[in-house]
């Protein structure tokens, strides 16, 4: 096969033309929108992972509580809430689903600090193996939202950034032109630090 001139001329201007998209930044937004959706199921993840401690930190205290029925109920309806507020990634530029889903999150964490508080009257329950385990594992786990929350946090300023900025602007004008600001998780005073534990 014999290359012409101005068939050789065309390739030369496809491949320049492809290096210069591939460098101008068109990737970006897509880039880091998916970034946060990624972050964003690691919070998701994290919250699921307490919501799957709690029955049996439940159960392991009102072995020992049986008359903190207020305070057990308490932590199981806040769970169940908690767990019934999803928001998928597609909804992550509606301000009022991350509002919803943040507002749940924080009833349970003030239901598992009084649960946690509650232990302090109880001291066979707060020797027992099963409670000590428990309490390091949700420990672990309040300290993974965290650094979770705050990568998403992160996340969603970099691609927010982004069709504010040049060359992200001149994308976000012509091809991305439907694509919305994310919502930042913004906790509630207090939400952001775990529930403490005085023993």
């Amino acid at each position: 096969m014999h290359l012409t001139f101005p068939r050789l001329r065309a390739l030369a201007a496809v491949a320049l033309l492809s290096l210069g998209l591939a460098g101008c930044g068109y990737n970006t937004i897509p880039t880091l929108e998916e970034s946060a959706k990624a972050k964003w199921a690691d919070v998701q993840n994290n919250y699921q992972r307490r919501a799957d401690l709690i029955p049996n930190l439940v159960a392991t205290v009102q072995g020992y509580a049986k008359q903190e029925k207020d305070v057990l109920t308490a932590v199981v309806e806040a769970r169940a809430k908690a767990t019934q507020v999803r928001v998928d990634a597609s909804q992550l530029t509606d301000p009022d689903k991350i509002r919803q889903f943040q507002e749940a999150q924080s009833q349970l964490s003030g239901a598992l600090g009084r649960l946690l508080a509650v232990s302090e009257n109880y001291p066979d329950l707060k020797s027992n193996q099963n409670f000590l385990a428990l309490q390091s594992q949700l420990e672990g786990t309040e300290n993974r939202i965290a650094v979770a929350r705050r990568d998403y946090i992160d996340a969603v300023r970099a691609y927010n950034t982004e069709p504010r900025t040049l060359p992200g602007l001149v994308w976000a004008s012509t091809f991305f032109r439907a694509n919305k600001p994310m919502v930042e998780f913004a906790a509630g005073e207090g939400a952001q630090t775990p529930p403490q534990v005085k023993f």
